[in-house]
């Protein structure tokens, strides 16, 4: 599978990077905002170069010439984690000012696979609205809350299990956590 991700601005990091350790049998290809970058370094242990080490391929958020800015470049999935709500907004509008935003755009047009993982909260009646145009146009809006009924342990339980539902999403098999069970 040809996947493309996407990391904002936006809290938590963490995911978009746990999400790269686990899609290693697939092509990735990574974008990374400016201000993710900062959020990154902020939030996490981890360097850009060991993220890079991830991907297929790392592109610059200003690079709009970039072969996957048109939609005669196939891939399968657009996973924008995490997504700010600016970047949600922008792509609800069709606003294509940076490279993030224009795949979500091609991919929109082309009909591709597109999963959000906002993280912001409250959510505001404009970013809900947003959420609901992009949900009727098949956009899935992955919103990472934990399951506190699989009684996570630590924050790695959370993480695993916000990215366990995104691998759900686009179809890949994992064993980031246990299916519910009553028992």
């Amino acid at each position: 599978m040809k996947i493309i991700i996407g990391i904002t601005g936006a809290s938590g990091s963490i995911l978009g990077i746990r999400l790269l350790e686990n899609l290693k049998d697939h092509k990735v290809s990574l974008i990374i905002s400016e201000n993710a970058k900062k959020v990154m370094a902020y939030e996490t242990n981890y360097k850009e170069e060991d993220i890079r080490k991830l991907t297929s391929k790392v592109y610059n958020n200003n690079e709009m010439d970039a072969d996957i800015a048109s939609g005669t470049t196939k891939f399968d999935a657009l996973v924008i984690i995490p997504c700010s709500t600016s970047t949600l907004s922008k792509i609800a509008c069709g606003i294509a000012d940076n490279l993030i935003t224009r795949v979500a755009s091609v991919a929109l047009k082309e009909g591709r696979k597109i999963i959000l993982v906002p993280r912001e909260t409250p959510l505001s009646s404009i970013v809900l609205e947003n959420m609901l145009k992009l949900s009727k146009m098949g956009v899935k809006i992955v919103v990472p809350v934990p399951a506190f009924y699989l009684k996570p342990k630590n924050m790695e339980d959370i993480v695993n299990y916000i990215v366990g539902k995104i691998l759900d999403s686009l179809g890949i098999e994992h064993n980031l956590y246990k299916p519910y069970s009553p028992q």
